[in-house]
């Protein structure tokens, strides 16, 4: 597995994102994914503390043990354990910081990431409380999610001369192009930054399984899903869009794990590709699934999937 640079961290070319750790994955299961991944090659870890109702990363630290050293953790603060919403205070990010390490049964976070912008927090006062908390050394480095383009330049603006956000999470795939759109690229080039997509095989659309004609694998993600959500993700448009990816991956001998992964690895400003896994070998497809595409074969990934975004999730 290769690796890239995220400041002054190194990750894999595809990372693990641990939000079914606590959740549909107990212990054992989450240890089983987790060794894979180390095993693979594959040493970057996303979790947040409110993944598994704060177990995510209580079960990562446990996996990881003493095999920590091989691995980067990232973890998220900002959303409310009581779902009422975001908050990025001084006050709290120190508070959240302690709890995550206390959780993860570390001693340093690799990359601490304020999981959606607090409005009602200056974006300075949150940033120079994580420019503290890397000068004590309980973190490496800092990054964001779910910022758009204006915000990370406000973000960097706030950072002066001290440490700055490195990256951004945001959702990025084939069926899902809107950071090209939005700007967030533009941004991440001119500042430096490194890209992380999060659900880059579309909630499952992009794992191969879904076939023409047939109906959606029982016990899929995409299967389990409410109503409201399957008529975004299995509406007509993007049933189409996976129909053509299909059978184009069929004509070139190729898997759609391949195109989904390598589509995005190609973009220059994507760091690490952050992918769910449910077992080890989910985890070993994934590490296995990035390959060098040809300029003819990117070009008509782009092409068979340039309509404009009629959702979000």
């Amino acid at each position: 597995m290769k690796q890239r640079e995220l400041g002054a961290l190194r990750v894999s070319e595809v990372g693990v994102g641990c939000n079914n750790f606590g959740a549909r994955l107990d212990q054992d299961a989450t240890t089983a994914v987790v060794w894979a991944a180390l095993d693979a090659g594959v040493n970057f870890f996303d979790t947040a503390d409110i993944y598994g109702d704060q177990k995510s990363e209580v079960q990562l630290g446990v996996a990881l043990g003493s095999r920590r050293d091989e691995a980067v953790i990232a973890t998220k603060f900002g959303m409310l354990h009581d779902k009422s919403g975001v908050c990025a205070t001084p006050e709290y990010v120190r508070e959240a910081c302690d709890q995550s390490l206390r959780r993860l049964g570390t001693d340093v976070i690799d990359l601490y990431q304020l999981h959606f912008p607090d409005d009602a927090t200056p974006i300075a006062e949150t940033v120079g409380a994580l420019q503290e908390l890397v000068a004590q050394g309980k973190v490496r480095e800092i990054g964001c999610s779910n910022f758009n383009a204006a915000q990370l330049r406000e973000a960097a603006l706030a950072a002066g001369d001290g440490p700055r956000f490195i990256s951004v999470q945001s959702q990025f795939s084939l069926l899902d192009r809107s950071p090209e759109n939005d700007g967030v690229l533009r941004a991440c080039d001119e500042l430096s930054m490194g890209f992380l997509p999060f659900y880059p095989l579309a909630n499952g659309l992009l794992t191969g399984k879904v076939r023409p004609g047939e109906p959606i694998p029982e016990g899929t993600r995409l299967s389990l899903m409410p109503e409201d959500r399957k008529a975004h993700w299995l509406g007509d448009t993007l049933r189409a869009r996976v129909d053509a990816l299909i059978e184009f991956a069929d004509d070139q001998d190729e898997s759609m794990l391949a195109f989904a992964f390598s589509w995005l690895l190609a973009h220059p400003a994507v760091s690490s590709v952050i992918a769910g896994a449910s077992n080890a070998e989910q985890v070993l497809a994934n590490a296995h699934a990035v390959s060098e595409l040809s300029a003819a074969q990117l070009q008509r990934l782009s092409e068979l999937t340039a309509a404009p975004d009629t959702f979000r999730d």
